[in-house]
């Protein structure tokens, strides 16, 4: 069960994910400036990332820790190498997902996964408003923060934080309705990376079980 779980945030999330580097911006712009520059002014991009999920109950937070990259609009590809091997590919069309210990390949269409879901702000299209109210969210640490409420209730999540460090988009925080939050952190953000078709292209190792639409 808890595992399962954790499959549903790593959909949610990406299925995205994921949020980084900015065009030349002055260092005192807001942080919504930022984040509008970004979906405007990046086309692809490739960054590493650590997650963690922390329950509202105060239970030991859950770490996982991989790699992503995406080409907008709609292609992403994000790998969990720990605690354990689990892919994640919008190809365009539809979003799979890859559990490699139950050789499991669960699928939907991808049009189902984006609208008001994290992976939007990376992979889709630039209509942030359409699918969040925005706000600024203050400064704290040295993080300068987007508050973007999701206009579908059927989201996966209830509220997000999005985090600038001068001019990089840095970390997100989903909070859901049990009042959990995950939070990623992305390093080493490239942008506008030139990325081979064949990493969002997926095809169902032989002999897994295929589930969904």
């Amino acid at each position: 069960m808890q595992k399962s779980k954790s499959l549903c945030l790593c959909v949610s999330v990406v299925s995205g994910f994921a949020l980084f580097a900015l065009l030349p911006a002055l260092a005192e712009a807001a942080a919504l400036d930022k984040l509008k520059a970004f979906v405007e002014g990046t086309r692809s991009g490739k960054a590493d990332f650590v997650q963690t999920v922390a329950s509202k109950s105060g239970r030991k937070p859950q770490n996982a820790a991989g790699s992503m990259m995406f080409s907008r609009p709609g292609k992403f590809r994000w790998t969990y190498d720990k605690p354990y091997y689990q892919l994640i590919v919008g190809d365009g069309e539809r979003l799979w997902v890859y559990d490699r210990d139950l050789n499991q390949v669960s699928t939907k269409k991808l049009s189902a996964a984006l609208g008001s879901s994290p992976a939007a702000l990376l992979a889709g299209d630039n209509a942030l408003e359409k699918n969040f109210d925005l706000k600024e969210g203050g400064t704290a640490d040295g993080i300068e923060w987007v508050d973007a409420q999701p206009k579908n209730q059927d989201a996966g999540f209830q509220f997000l934080r999005i985090g600038f460090v001068g001019e990089a988009l840095r970390t997100m925080e989903l909070t859901d309705s049990f009042g959990q939050v995950t939070t990623i952190a992305f390093e080493k953000f490239e942008r506008n990376p030139q990325l081979p078709a064949a990493q969002f292209r997926f095809t169902p190792p032989k002999g897994a079980d295929v589930l969904g639409e």
